[in-house]
């Protein structure tokens, strides 16, 4: 099967409409020059007229002989290359330029003009004489003697053979032209398609296989700064995103696989020297509880790749109703009371009202507090202070939660919302998964809010906003 190409349809797109183009123009030209051709002959020979008219004059009152009128008609029908019959006011022939008019001597011609002509007006037509077989062209002007006196009339035939072939040359040059223009343009629409949009477009179509085909660094060239230029550098910006996540998925599957495979070694190690009793009977209940904390490490790396993996596919939809965020706040902290008295933590909460409606999904805010809660408890300093507050601005309810403790790095804080990212090593312990951050940062997302991170003096607070509600 032959390949339908863009280029292909194009070339014979644009050729079809510059060949109609011309052709119409062509057209109109040699309609234009046919009728200005005619125009100006007319214009011609109608100077001639006067001359004619004289003459004629002067013979009707004998001031010259026949002979002399006769060889001057000849002359000027030889100077203006077309015939001249000379008419008496009854309309016969007294006078023919040409041989093969001779026959119409003495013979009455254009009768039914005459009329026209005694008043003054001149007429023209085309005309097809008897045992002629061409046609040719009537001007037919009055002769007026003295005192506007009608005196015959001067008729010029053009003949039409050799008008057409006059023509025809015009017209011959004005299509040939035209043949030669649409050539000329196809080959310069070929060259100019090929060049400024197949080109590009082929390009971007081997990079786009590549890149399908796992060659991610692939980039197309942008040689211009039209839309195809766009079009190359939109291209090359969606293979940076493909790079981006064809990197993010390595180093996901690389991320996983060792957090995955930190506790299960450490399991397998205990569990292992325990059977092979390499590890004494007195310390097995120790091993034992270390190896249930890697299955409790393995629980919570599990289910956090779960929720991750719900929230960015989109399976689960949001309950989104009317909520009391001060009350959601209550809850995360209680359910965190056991692990902020361990570490002597300092919990102050502000409440800006009694109540702050707001619009969220049940679960997944009290997801989002109690991931941000749990990350401020163990960054916090020993003894520390954790605060939160809830106020509104606005449309919107702001939820801040700051811990005392080290901050981020400032190259480090555009990347703690990616999966698994682990910057400053202060700020990192066995206990986290890497993915609570980048939960809370869908699920805000979902929410269609916003949510930042600020180093203060002392510690890092993390804000996020919510639109208010009113209570059902």
């Amino acid at each position: 099967m032959v390949k339908n190409s863009l280029f292909t349809k194009m070339v014979i797109t644009y050729t079809i409409i510059i060949s109609i183009s011309l052709t119409i123009i062509a057209a109109f030209l040699s309609f234009w020059i046919q009728d200005y051709f005619i125009k100006n002959r007319k214009e011609q020979l109608s100077n001639q007229i006067t001359i004619i008219e004289g003459l004629a004059n002067e013979y009707i009152e004998g001031a010259i002989p026949y002979e002399e009128l006769n060889g001057s008609m000849r002359f000027i029908s030889g100077y203006i290359n077309e015939d001249i019959l000379l008419l008496d006011r009854n309309g016969y022939v007294y006078v023919i330029t040409s041989n093969k008019f001779k026959g119409f001597i003495g013979k009455q011609l254009f009768v039914d003009q005459l009329d026209n002509l005694s008043q003054g007006m001149h007429f023209q037509t085309l005309n097809n004489y008897d045992n002629f077989d061409e046609k040719f062209y009537v001007l037919g002007e009055p002769i007026k003697g003295k005192d506007s006196k009608f005196n015959g009339a001067a008729i010029i035939n053009i003949s039409m053979s050799t008008l057409n072939k006059s023509l025809s040359n015009v017209f011959k040059i004005i299509w040939v032209s035209t043949v030669i223009a649409v050539i000329v343009s196809s080959i310069v629409i070929y060259y100019f398609i090929q060049k400024i949009i197949v080109n590009p477009i082929s390009e971007m179509n081997v990079v786009a296989r590549k890149i399908a085909a796992g060659d991610v660094n692939k980039r197309v060239v942008v040689q211009s700064h039209d839309e195809i230029g766009e079009f190359a550098e939109s291209f090359n910006v969606m293979a940076d995103s493909l790079e981006k996540v064809e990197q993010n998925r390595k180093e996901f599957l690389s991320n996983v696989s060792h957090e995955l495979r930190s506790p299960i070694t450490s399991i397998k190690g205990f569990i292992g020297g325990i059977l092979d009793g390499v590890i004494p009977k007195e310390k097995e209940e120790y091993y034992l509880k270390i190896a249930y904390e890697e299955i409790q490490r393995l629980t919570r790396l599990i289910n956090e790749l779960l929720d991750l993996s719900a929230v960015e596919s989109g399976k689960f939809k949001l309950q989104m109703r009317a909520l009391d965020i001060n009350e959601v706040v209550r809850l995360c902290i209680l359910r965190n009371e056991a692990r902020v008295k361990d570490k002597k933590l300092n919990v102050q909460v502000f409440f800006e009202e009694d109540e702050l409606i707001a619009m969220a999904d049940e679960d997944k805010i009290m997801q989002v507090i109690t991931n941000l809660l749990d990350n401020a408890i163990k960054y916090a300093d020993e003894g520390g202070l954790v605060t939160i507050s809830c106020r509104s601005k606005g449309k919107k309810a702001f939820v801040s939660i700051f811990n005392e403790g080290p901050a981020i790095p400032e190259e480090d804080i555009k990347h703690i919302w990616d999966r698994f990212y682990k910057g400053d090593k202060s700020r990192t312990q066995k206990v986290s998964t890497g993915l609570g951050l980048s939960i809370v940062k869908k699920i805000i997302a979902l929410f269609d809010e916003e949510i930042w991170v600020e180093n203060k003096d002392n510690g890092v607070m993390f804000t996020f906003t919510l639109t208010l509600g009113k209570k059902a």
